[in-house]
């Protein structure tokens, strides 16, 4: 019989905190799912040194390649045996009963297509620190396109077939392929939010700029492409207000860690 629920973890050099993301999975009250592992060409052994690998319902797919979370995912897309498609991170933790939660949410509304719930926060050593923000109903998710949509990939469940129809862009844009994804998909699916904090998101004290600079950039190239597509020039323009507000959140955040630091 195949499960209910094939979960993607695709894993690049997961550390220490792999090991607690995993187990989240495996202690879940819902018990029918297959976790994929997707190493995408980890040179550490953290996945080696999981203590659940003797788990008929853990899979690894092992091929040396660092191909992209994008490509990684499409992979587990067309691999997955569940009807239902669920998104995780490597240093992220589940709730007990957020499969089961979700599942029982999706059986009972099949026009949704893509659900998420609320996340709580921590810092990079485990310590609660607050929530991020969120929107519930398919009409507040998507309300202001141009600045994004508040439904945070690890917390991602949905119909597998949705996830075939919208396949991830591969190669993603740079760390905001989900927002893609989102994007692409919104006007032609139903997206929810479960309003329960089902999820612990790992925040970082600090990013670096670079990096940062790298993903607005990215975001708003994929918003531009998407909206210019749609002869949505107002929306390009809050767009680009956006990501200039962002970017100069960024420097100043910046400012203050060199300072402080």
């Amino acid at each position: 019989m195949p499960p209910a629920i094939t979960v993607a973890l695709s894993v690049l050099n997961g550390g220490k905190v792999l090991e607690s993301a995993v187990r989240s999975v495996v202690e879940q009250s819902f018990v029918d799912w297959e976790l994929l592992i997707l190493d995408d060409g980890s040179t550490d052994d953290a996945i080696d040194k999981l203590p659940f690998l003797h788990d008929p319902r853990i899979i690894v797919v092992r091929d040396g390649r660092n191909i992209g979370l994008s490509g990684r995912l499409n992979q587990a897309v067309a691999m997955a045996r569940g009807r239902y498609f669920a998104r995780m991170d490597h240093d992220d933790l589940c709730h007990p009963e957020r499969f089961a939660r979700q599942v029982e949410f999706l059986d009972k509304h099949p026009e949704v297509d893509l659900l998420a719930t609320q996340c709580a926060t921590m810092d990079e050593n485990g310590k609660p620190n607050g929530a991020l923000p969120y929107a519930t109903s398919h009409e507040e998710i998507c309300a202001r396109p141009w600045l994004g949509f508040p439904m945070y990939h690890p917390t991602w469940m949905g119909r597998v077939e949705w996830f075939r129809k919208n396949p991830y862009q591969d190669p993603g844009p740079y760390c905001c392929e989900d927002q893609e994804l989102l994007l692409r998909a919104y006007r032609s699916s139903h997206y929810h939010t479960l309003p329960a904090q089902l999820l612990t998101y790992r925040l970082r004290t600090h990013t670096a700029w670079r990096k940062l600079w790298r993903t607005r950039k990215a975001l708003f190239a994929v918003q531009a492409q998407y909206f210019h597509c749609q002869k949505a020039m107002g929306a390009i323009a809050l767009a680009f207000a956006a990501t200039v507000l962002r970017v100069g959140r960024d420097a100043a955040r910046e400012v203050r860690y060199r300072l402080l630091g």
